[in-house]
């Protein structure tokens, strides 16, 4: 499902390795070092982390570079182990050329021996100059760029020497590490550059104009000469693969690295997840597993956003590090959405590192989280205060264990999530609009309930209304879009602006404000299913056992599946809720089945609890249109939804009276199960009332809900609300008013993500 593979080119900063020139080194006096590894007790880990953001003159300056560098730092100390006097950071100002060489050699090959831990993080500009070794057809060598590198004057017209610190040379500096224990991770690329609608790009231009300087090739003589090795023995190690260890990169060599927005700050897209990721597991996943479900994550997380990112890995292990942990640390610890790391009286200071992306704007003030001792048991609770980025303040409420002190590095899991009533849509207005136009789709969407609209750049939209341009024509075309709207028309892009909404252009003599009106009901839709995905939340938070699987129906073949990892956890049923093996079938390279139109599916939903739990499945379509699957027997009571304690339920079944059947529009849907302990009462009455106004309330049937989506949404949030207010009164715990109240106690709430394809003809 993922095309991740070992290979000899790996891409770094979206190029290939070999065009960096990392490469592999054969390992001398192996059996030695095993002696040296097995008696040190335990290795030391040392951590260099370069965040660049102050870029300066004709390199565009970018925002979420030093945020990567802290998401490394607390990961590493809180989740691996580090300690914090063992991890150097260079940040801006101080990662010069000079800088970070020093800075590698003194602190990671003066300090490391055999045996101990390495981490590499560089987080900035990538670019490339000429190499003359031609190692890559295209004659490049990717680079990094130090904050003090320029672009020669007169460029492009004429070219010369930039300061960039070149692939070769990183490949020089790994193979001095006395460890084979290495990890880099490059969060930059060399495609693209500048901005792309709200995103973005993590590179400097490049080209066979820009060549290494004369220092960069003079200290790489002095690596070569220190480490007895020929010009000739330095091209072909390095052309055979990375020299030791692992090398992750964010993005391939076509691709885009994106500085991406996420609620109010700025990171690397990759870096966030990569570290939110690790946030969450409890084991030690090897490193090829991890970068695999990484990825997956990256690529949906791009897709959201218009873009292609697809994570690359490459590895060349020593015989005992084969099935390595990621960042060859080995531990065993708690998901967990938040660590504490500072104590005074009640009042604690946390790092939010294991939120789910795309559900910050849930975790503001007033959210609740659980406080774990070592075994997973509750400790007491904890009240998020004020919240700047993934740093925020919280109050300790209970201690369960009053003689164990809170103290920095007790990990907090999610326990209630509160969601605004006013959450809002918003909507960037494209910059290729004039300044009339602007103030009149300013004023337009504003009149909409709960739609904002927003400069670009000025943190995170959903989507941006903008005109189709002769030029974004173009560019669309290029990446063979089918069915694109005339030119002169307004609709909404993705983020990117490499990818449009469907079915949201009109015609070209349409006015701003005709078209902000007619994408009104559009807008309300793609606001029910962002308020939808807050509710979701993230999988792994709910502390209810429950699968669901979406299978073919005329042979029960799997396509996909879900499950609530705490819930698996913490029930201990007796079953095992891993995911089973799909049958081959086709799927993308992010891992979602492909489904022509015309097929038939069941879904299954097994309910591990030892109580009833009441199940709703919607479906979202790619033109964020929603749909009710399930329940659907309108005038059944609530019970039609139950599910009892330790059963399952395929729906539809057979006796149902109606079946599942791919259906249009084109693209990717998603499939959200819900499972609640207490009734939907509100939003099945509202259900009850729309298919009774559409002559369904005699019959079992999937509902389409595109005008009263947003109010359905309503209805769920409310019963949601009801549960948890209900719950938590009992518990001493208040909640304010204007927000609603998700409690992971009570809700279980997954995705399935599905690509509808054209059927083929037979």
């Amino acid at each position: 499902m993922s095309n991740i593979k070992r290979r000899h080119l790996l891409q770094f900063s979206a190029s290939t390795l070999a065009t960096l020139g990392l490469s592999q080194l054969n390992i001398m006096q192996q059996g030695e070092r095993m002696a040296q590894v097995l008696a040190q007790s335990p290795p030391r880990k040392l951590a260099l982390l370069v965040g660049i953001n102050e870029y300066s003159g004709t390199i565009s300056a970018l925002k979420g570079c030093v945020n990567d560098v802290m998401l490394q730092k607390e990961l590493l100390i809180y989740r691996f182990g580090f300690k914090s006097e063992d991890i150097r950071i260079l940040t801006d100002k101080q990662a010069t050329r000079q800088g970070i060489l020093t800075a590698f050699e003194e602190h990671l090959i003066k300090q490391a021996k055999p045996g101990d831990v390495v981490v590499f993080h560089f987080s900035g500009h990538g670019s490339r100059v000429e190499d003359r070794d031609r190692d890559s057809p295209d004659g490049f060598n990717s680079t990094f760029v130090p904050i003090d590198s320029q672009l020669p004057p007169g460029y492009p017209v004429v070219g010369g020497a930039v300061q960039d610190i070149m692939g070769h040379t990183l490949f020089l500096l790994m193979s001095a590490l006395k460890t084979d224990n290495i990890t880099v991770v490059l969060d930059s690329c060399h495609s693209g550059g500048g901005t792309r609608g709200n995103l973005r790009v993590r590179s400097r231009d490049g080209s066979s104009l820009l060549q290494p300087s004369q220092a960069e090739l003079d200290y790489q003589q002095q690596w070569l000469k220190k480490l007895g090795l020929s010009q000739q023995q330095f091209i072909e190690r390095r052309r055979k693969g990375v020299a030791k260890g692992v090398v992750i990169a964010s993005a391939k060599r076509e691709q885009y690295a994106a500085d991406a927005a996420f609620d109010d700050f700025y990171a690397g897209a990759f870096t966030y997840l990569l570290t939110q990721y690790l946030w969450q597991q409890s084991g030690n996943e090897p490193v090829n597993r991890a970068i695999i479900n990484v990825a997956r994550s990256t690529k949906i997380l791009a897709r959201e956003q218009g873009n292609f990112q697809d994570p690359q890995l490459e590895t060349n292990f020593s015989k005992e590090n084969t099935n390595a942990p990621i960042y060859f640390s080995s531990f065993s610890a708690l998901p967990a959405e938040a660590v504490v790391t500072q104590v005074n009286g009640d009042q604690v200071k946390l790092w939010l590192g294991g939120i789910d992306s795309q559900r910050l704007e849930a975790f503001k003030k007033d959210m609740i989280l659980t406080v774990l001792d070592p075994k997973g048991g509750e400790r007491g609770l904890v009240k998020l205060g004020d919240r700047q980025g993934l740093i925020a303040n919280g109050k300790l409420l209970t201690t369960a264990r009053a003689q164990i002190p809170i103290q920095p590095g007790t990990l907090l899991q999610e326990r209630i999530r509160s969601i605004p009533n006013s959450l809002t849509l918003k909507i960037g207005l494209d910059n290729s609009l004039d300044k009339n136009t602007t103030q009149q789709a300013t004023q337009a969407l504003r009149v909409i309930n709960r739609i904002e609209p927003k400069s670009l750049g000025t943190l995170e939209v959903q989507y941006i209304f903008g005109r189709m341009t002769e030029a974004k024509h173009q560019q669309l075309q290029k990446q063979l879009i089918v069915n694109l709207p005339t030119v002169g028309s307004y609709g909404l892009f993705l983020p990117s602006q490499d990818q449009i909404v469907p079915a949201s252009f009109g015609k070209n003599n349409e006015t701003v404000t005709e078209a902000v009106k007619r994408l009104q009901p559009k807008l309300k839709s793609l606001l029910a299913a962002r308020t939808v995905k807050q509710i979701m939340g993230n999988t792994n938070t709910s502390q209810i056992a429950v699968t669901a699987s979406m299978n073919i129906a005329n042979n029960n073949e799997l396509l996909a599946e879900t499950f609530t990892i705490r819930g698996a956890v913490n029930k201990q049923t007796g079953e095992t809720n891993k995911p089973v093996p799909a049958q081959p079938i086709n799927y993308s390279d992010s891992g979602i089945a492909k489904l022509p139109i015309g097929t038939e599916i069941t879904f299954q939903i097994a309910n591990n609890e030892s109580s009833s739990l009441y199940v709703s499945i919607l479906v979202i379509d790619a033109q964020g249109e929603m749909t009710v699957i399930f329940p659907n027997n309108w005038s059944a009571s609530e019970d039609a939804a139950l599910i009892e304690a330790k059963q399952k339920r395929v729906i539809p079944q057979v006796d149902d009276g109606f079946k599942l059947t791919i259906g249009d529009p084109l693209g990717i849907s998603e499939a959200l199960i819900v499972a609640s302990t207490t009734p939907l009462r509100t939003s099945l009455k509202a259900l009850q009332t729309i298919a009774k106004s559409r002559g369904l309330e005699n019959r079992s049937a999937p509902v389409a809900i595109p005008n009263e989506v947003l109010d359905i949404t309503n209805s769920l949030l409310y019963d949601l609300d009801a549960g948890t207010r209900g719950a938590i009164n009992v518990e001493g715990i208040a909640l304010p008013d204007g927000v609603r109240g998700i409690d992971t106690k009570k809700l279980a709430a997954m995705a399935i993500a599905f690509e509808v394809v054209a059927a083929t003809s037979s």
